[in-house]
């Protein structure tokens, strides 16, 4: 008899109990909706999957009558332009700083301690003084992203370069290798995809920043709707979003998953046996 630690589920099997849990929570969600609305039709906390659904296409098709755009691309496009250019400032610097606090002992005696304290800062906590800073405008929401997410990228890819084999280092050095070759040519490809798997795992943490900036200052993006309309307990709204939040989040993740497997397969190349 196998031990349960080396039961491994088949492609196929691992589908379905994936679904299993989603299963459950909308057979529970159904039941709750429905109990609530047996006792009260125009219960508005657990609207049905058709109201959420008509919400929804509206949202998606109607014009506003003000503005003249379509309120959820508009909001979707304002948010994704907010969370890609954050993202892609924080991977940026979390890039260059890890590299040289990694690969450069007196850079890491500098810089390491601001970067833990940094790490340490609550991001929410300093948003006001964002705003005092930078207006309500984009500029305040990018940096909570790149405040919040860059320390972090920072401290995995620096943890990274110093867990690489000093026989590398050393081999580099010894074919006549400069400092900065040897943080090109053997720091810069190793840490690249473990960039790209950070970033991933940061996604939910610039989520929550950008989701946060949005719903206290903006006038369009995912945040600001679901603020917006929590005032009326717009649920057949509320739920909707978030859903199509996650949805986009995972769509990001997935993307940065690809791009990694193309660019970086020797990096992959152990997970096909765990698969």
């Amino acid at each position: 008899m196998k031990r349960l630690i080396n039961l491994t589920p088949s492609r196929g099997s691992r589908w379905l109990l994936g679904l299993l849990p989603f299963l459950l929570l909308a057979m529970l969600y159904m039941s709750l909706s429905n109990a609530r609305l047996a006792e009260n039709p125009n219960d508005r906390l657990l609207p049905t999957p058709s109201t959420m659904a008509s919400s929804f296409y509206h949202l998606a098709t109607a014009e506003n009558v003000r503005t003249g755009q379509i309120v959820l691309w508009t909001d979707t496009f304002a948010s994704l332009e907010r969370i890609v250019i954050g993202v892609g400032i924080s991977a940026l610097i979390g890039l260059i700083v890890g590299i040289l606090n990694g690969g450069l002992p007196i850079v890491r005696a500098k810089l390491s301690p601001l970067v833990t304290v940094a790490s340490l800062i609550p991001p929410m906590a300093i948003l006001p003084i964002l705003f005092i800073a930078f207006g309500t405008g984009e500029a305040a929401k990018i940096a909570l992203i790149v405040i919040g997410v860059t320390p972090f990228l920072i401290r995995d890819l620096q943890g990274h370069a110093l867990r690489l084999p000093d026989e590398q280092l050393i081999k580099a050095q010894t074919l006549g290798a400069s400092s900065w070759q040897v943080l090109l040519r053997v720091l810069l490809p190793q840490l690249t995809p473990r960039l790209l798997n950070a970033t991933r795992l940061a996604l939910g943490t610039a989520w929550l920043f950008l989701i946060a900036a949005e719903a206290i200052a903006a006038q369009e993006g995912l945040g600001y709707r679901i603020f917006l309309v929590r005032r009326y307990l717009s649920m057949d709204v509320i739920l909707p979003y978030v859903a199509w939040i996650t949805l986009l989040a995972f769509l990001l993740d997935q993307l940065l998953a690809w791009v990694s497997r193309i660019a970086f397969p020797w990096y992959h190349a152990g997970e096909g046996d765990k698969s």
